[in-house]
């Protein structure tokens, strides 16, 4: 279970999804390190608690795990209670978790950029249409994706060839930030590349350091109050969807 701190004073509370390795858990160091009380979230309890003790070891003391799958209903329940129960808010949410499919051939993964186009006619019109865009609308492109991947229709129908899931998840994501961001436009929601990483996800393939990587979702982490919302950062730059 996580520790227990009652008083958070007046000090920023931050959820750090997927954390106990790579670029989660530099996000947590450096969040730390600016004076953000930090919740490091992982779905091994083992793993998430030695991240912990590594951070502590590391000077810093002012973080506490919480286990958290965020496939779980259960957990995140459990993770909003721990939350509301402890701290009564919440300042700072990076979404971090991610899940690496079964990659055949490594060097496809270093030559695939989350940036290339997809060119599924249905897709880019739906996902490019900001004013009009709708969870529901997101989620019937990614519907129309799996299908055609059931069909073996991926090429045909224009959807990416190497790493196409990940690549279209990508995508979906960066579109439902647009819709919340307009659903909840007191709070700031963006989305952020943050770079070829070397990571256990990219095969340590990346030409960026994990503390280069979590710069750029640090930054807006630590966005001020009314800050820009609805965007898509590549790195610490405003790019195009």
């Amino acid at each position: 279970m996580a520790e227990t701190t009652i008083n958070p004073g007046n000090k920023r509370i931050a959820v750090v999804t997927g954390a106990n390795k790579g670029i989660g858990f530099e996000i947590c160091r450096q969040l730390a390190s600016n004076g953000i009380r930090v919740v490091l979230t992982a779905r091994d309890v083992r793993r998430g608690n030695e991240a912990i003790e590594k951070l502590k070891a590391a000077g810093c003391s002012d973080v506490v795990f919480h286990q958290l799958d965020v496939m779980d209903p259960t957990t995140i329940s459990s993770l909003a209670y721990f939350i509301k129960t402890h701290f009564g808010k919440l300042d700072i949410l990076v979404n971090n978790a991610g899940i690496n499919g079964y990659i055949s051939n490594p060097e496809e993964f270093r030559k695939v950029s989350i940036d290339q186009l997809i060119s599924n006619e249905n897709a880019k019109k739906e996902l490019g249409d900001i004013d009009g865009l709708t969870e529901e609308k997101v989620d019937k492109v990614v519907e129309g994706f799996l299908e055609d991947v059931k069909e073996n229709l991926i090429e045909t129908k224009g959807w990416p060839v190497n790493i196409s899931a990940y690549i279209v998840s990508k995508a979906a994501l960066n579109a439902y930030t647009r819709v919340l961001a307009r659903k909840y436009p007191k709070i700031v929601i963006n989305s952020v590349c943050p770079g070829h990483t070397s990571t256990d996800l990219t095969h340590n393939s990346g030409v960026l350091t994990v503390e280069e990587g979590a710069k750029s979702p640090v930054m807006l982490a630590l966005m001020p109050e009314g800050g820009s919302s609805g965007l898509f950062f590549d790195r610490m730059e405003v790019s195009t969807f």
